[in-house]
């Protein structure tokens, strides 16, 4: 058994990501994938898995907030970087986040941890590493999913429009030397994990993106969490 990983995509980034991918290692990705789900409990669920391309569509893509690694836990990971569903307990790093939102937009500080409302403004929430199996972070790092998702980057660097690259943390920002278009604006910080939370707080990255899109032409971002219907 094996997962077409391009054949699930939505179609329209199926059509910028196909010519950017090796044919051979989408498909030993696609059957290590479907062999884990198979055999293991992996996060995010399969219907999930693409969820990030499913809300922000690439004509519409104008953020791009990289993660990492999936969520582990149960009920946690639903394809969006940093994003839980609404009702689960909020994890430390989305509370920082949450909290240097306050202090930069003074955006009151969400009850929800889904962000599915900034992905649906066009802001691709995507981790370089889309599974995991349960309790093992990391456990599908170098599987060949950094391949595919640079490749996303890629595509968001060929469009003509501005993109607000935004890396958080040493393994997000050795992903601006994929951004190379002089008309697209990155945004460095550290990782808004506990760990680092002390150089994360205060760097004021929602400002930044809506005033790198403003001056692009672009209409902002609201960053407001309402809680999901």
């Amino acid at each position: 058994m094996s997962l077409d990983l391009l054949e699930l995509l939505p179609g329209d980034w199926r059509e910028r990501l196909d010519p950017l991918v090796d044919p051979i290692g989408a498909a030993a990705l696609g059957a290590f994938v479907a062999k884990e789900y198979e055999e293991q409990t992996v996060f995010p669920p399969r219907e999930d898995l693409f969820n990030a391309f499913r809300h922000c569509a690439y004509d519409k893509a104008r953020v791009l907030i990289l993660g990492q690694d999936p969520y582990h836990g149960p009920g946690q990971a639903h394809g969006l970087s940093f994003s839980v569903r609404d009702g689960v307990r909020i994890p430390p790093s989305l509370r920082n986040i949450y909290k240097e939102l306050a202090g930069d937009l003074d955006v009151p500080v969400s009850k929800t941890g889904d962000l599915t409302a900034w992905a649906d403004q066009g802001v691709l929430l995507l981790n370089a590493v889309l599974t995991v199996r349960a309790a093992e972070a990391g456990s599908h790092a170098g599987k060949g999913w950094e391949d595919f998702t640079d490749a996303a980057i890629r595509a968001l660097n060929d469009k003509p429009e501005c993109v607000v690259f935004v890396l958080w943390g040493a393994y997000a920002r050795k992903k601006a030397k994929l951004v190379t278009g002089a008309h697209h604006v990155v945004i460095e910080s550290a990782h808004p994990s506990p760990l680092s939370a002390k150089k994360f707080l205060g760097t004021r990255p929602f400002s930044a993106v809506n005033k790198a899109l403003a001056d692009a032409g672009q209409p902002e971002i609201d960053w407001a969490v309402p809680p999901r219907p």
